[in-house]
């Protein structure tokens, strides 16, 4: 199903300590943004020109998912963004697959969400991309 990747996601307390800290590794900050449906303010960091992306993301309070991650686990690694060509699809397989969604009874699918419980930790985020 999972062909490739499209961001890594990593959780950060605190999103301009982040931004200094991946700036100074060399990455170049392309755009920041803050999603109230997901509860976070975003930093995106284009990787190259493979298409790829760091996304850091800081919790806009303690009781989203992003904040009840961080409170248990702290910062680091908190999903990964894949593309599927069909995400309807998508989520009938992994359905059938048993595998607990996120989000997936949403309509229009925008995205959803395979729980961290189901890949030993991690959150994947599945959307489509043609």
């Amino acid at each position: 199903m999972f062909k490739d990747y499209d961001h890594v996601i990593i959780a950060v307390s605190n999103l301009q300590e982040g931004i200094k800290t991946y700036e100074k590794l060399g990455l170049k900050l392309d755009r920041t943004a803050e999603s109230q449906a997901l509860g976070v303010k975003q930093a995106f960091f284009k990787l190259g020109t493979s298409g790829h992306a760091i996304e850091l993301v800081e919790p806009l309070g303690p009781e989203t998912p992003v904040g009840r991650a961080m409170a248990r686990r702290g910062e680091g690694v908190y999903g990964v963004a894949c593309p599927v060509p069909d995400i309807a699809q998508a989520v009938k397989d992994l359905q059938a697959s048993g595998v607990q969604l996120i989000g997936a009874d949403q309509k229009p699918l925008g995205a959803v969400f395979i729980h961290p419980r189901n890949t030993h930790g991690v959150l994947f985020q599945i959307f489509e991309k043609k």
